[in-house]
């Protein structure tokens, strides 16, 4: 008979076939028998928190749920900042972590439920006999409502013969339909727009809305603009104003603000979406789809609760039947000169690279098929603004949900899982990277070949100079980070590191993508730029936080 392990691998193997973990003694048995399952991959992480980031990072990428794995007590709570991130983000993962025995607490165990209840995930405890049936309500939670749960696996139980469990049926809801008489009402006020604006977030990708949105965009002459987790959402570039908010271009903000219509859809619109209240005009009327149950922001005038997609597709046919015809607004714009940057001077003016430059010339070689992964910091505004992805599933922020760094190397894994042809792309500061170091041998490790890592080394936690230190007369001291040589760290564990101190060192990426991935290393550029340029949307966070 298999272990109680052992049914519980086999019944979550009919949900996933990717496993990232760390080994313990709480969840051995589990890890051996996903390894004997055919069609499941484990992929071994360094830490704990690195195996949640992956599994992250491989949902986000892949659409599909994804387990990540960890003994208890210490094995759990190193895991804590990587779930909460999750359970801000949405993502539907099984985190199965060993638990203590069922005849009590030892001396090191703690009260994990609590402590995921705390972070916000449900924890379910696996019991003699139910092993099966709980791994499949575990997975049911996990999808139904978009975050991850703990599937807790009892101490005395893990390698125990296990009974008659019967597998539980994973019933998951359909798309939220929307109510005809609020798709009518959105119908009037589009049909009516002489300037609409759509606006698109990750909701919208997750639902599968983007060619219906490219439909009504073309329908009615839209604009369109996304959030940063929605990039390359809409089909038409040309008329697209790229992302919104503190990472969009001047001229493309101020042109939202013109829009007497503008509806979003699958955008929570946060602080950072709606550049702190001022993203649009005070005449605006902003209309917001999403299957949130009522609107998540104060400026939204009209809500309508329903999928993305369902809303997008019945607003085209209802809008074709009573005749609608284009704004002819959008063909009126020259949208192009609108998404450009400042592209930087090459040099800043205490002799580092100007990070905006380095941006564009990274973006002029990195290779089309990418997946870009972040962690967060200052940087992100250099990745935002320069680094255009194809679509939403190849750009992912893990960290900014929780406001966290330092996940950024614990994320390669699971988009290389995710994608394993394409190229991914790590973008990390030097704080947060120091923070990653112990998954910096994993992203060598799995995306050999085929991934490369952009350090923006500033020699400084640059968000907080400029926030605390130059804006609010703070001690600079505890801010700054003695200069570390990222390449050589990259060296020792496998990668080709470059430092890169002037615009041509950058050659090497080019000279990189045109070569095998077979042949190649993982490529580390630890790029030595200037922390006195500072990011458009953190001069935005400035001003907000006056």
């Amino acid at each position: 008979m298999p272990t109680v392990s052992a049914q519980i691998a086999l019944a979550l193997a009919d949900h996933v076939s990717e496993v990232f973990g760390v080994m313990g003694n709480g969840n051995a048995y589990l890890l051996d028998a996903f390894e004997r399952l055919p069609g499941v991959t484990v992929t071994t992480v360094r830490h704990e928190a690195g195996a949640i980031v992956a599994a992250d990072a491989y949902h986000r990428a892949s659409g599909r749920l994804a387990v990540a794995t960890a003994t208890y007590g210490a094995g759990f709570t190193n895991m804590l900042t990587a779930l909460a991130e999750s359970v801000q983000a949405r993502i539907p993962m099984v985190v199965v972590v060993g638990d203590r025995p069922t005849t009590g607490p030892r001396a090191w165990d703690v009260d994990q439920g609590a402590i995921a209840s705390a972070v916000g995930a449900r924890t379910f405890v696996v019991g003699l006999d139910t092993e099966a049936s709980v791994a499949g309500e575990a997975v049911e939670w996990a999808l139904a409502r978009r975050t991850p749960v703990v599937l807790a696996i009892p101490y005395d139980l893990a390698g125990r013969e296990a009974g008659p469990s019967l597998p539980r049926a994973v019933a998951l809801p359909g798309p939220v339909v929307p109510r005809s008489a609020d798709v009518d009402a959105l119908v009037e006020v589009l049909a009516s727009a002489r300037r609409p604006l759509l606006l698109g977030g990750r909701g919208a990708w997750l639902a599968g809305a983007g060619d219906a949105l490219g439909d009504l965009a073309d329908l009615i002459g839209a604009i369109t603009s996304t959030t940063v987790l929605g990039r390359g959402l809409f089909p038409r570039r040309e008329f697209d104003l790229g992302v919104t908010g503190g990472f969009g271009a001047e001229g493309a903000m101020a042109l939202i603000a013109e829009a007497d219509v503008a509806v979003v859809f699958g955008a929570a619109l946060n602080q950072f979406t709606t550049k702190f209240g001022e993203l649009f005009g005070a005449d605006t009327t902003v209309a917001q789809v999403d299957v949130s149950e009522a609107a998540t922001n104060p400026r939204v005038d009209r809500f309508l609760h329903g999928d993305a997609a369902l809303v997008a597709e019945s607003l085209v046919e209802k809008l074709r039947t009573r005749g609608a015809t284009s704004s002819g607004w959008r063909e009126s714009v020259a949208i192009e000169p609108l998404r450009r940057y400042e592209p930087g001077t090459g040099v800043a003016s205490d002799g580092r690279l100007d990070p905006r430059s380095v941006a564009v010339r990274i973006a002029e070689l990195l290779p089309a098929d990418r997946v870009v992964v972040t962690d967060g910091g200052h940087f992100l505004g250099w990745v935002n603004m320069f680094w255009p992805v194809a679509s939403p599933d190849r750009m992912m922020t893990i960290g900014t949900a929780y406001q966290s760094i330092g996940l950024g190397f614990l994320s390669v894994a699971g988009a290389a899982r995710a994608k394993p042809e394409s190229t991914v792309v790590l973008a990390t500061g030097d704080g947060g990277g120091l923070m990653a170091l112990s998954e910096l041998e994993t992203a060598v490790r799995v995306a050999a070949g085929r991934g490369l890592a952009v350090v923006w080394n500033d020699a400084a936690y640059s968000a907080e100079v400029t926030l605390y230190g130059q804006a609010k007369g703070l001690s600079l001291e505890p801010m700054l980070i003695p200069e570390v040589d990222f390449a050589a760290l990259g060296e020792a564990v496998g990668a080709e590191g470059i430092i890169v101190r002037t615009l041509d060192d950058l050659d090497r990426l080019g000279s990189w993508t045109a070569e095998s991935a077979n042949t190649r290393r993982f490529l580390m550029l630890d790029c030595r730029i200037s922390g006195g340029i500072v990011a458009p949307y953190q001069q935005e966070i400035i001003r907000a936080s006056s």
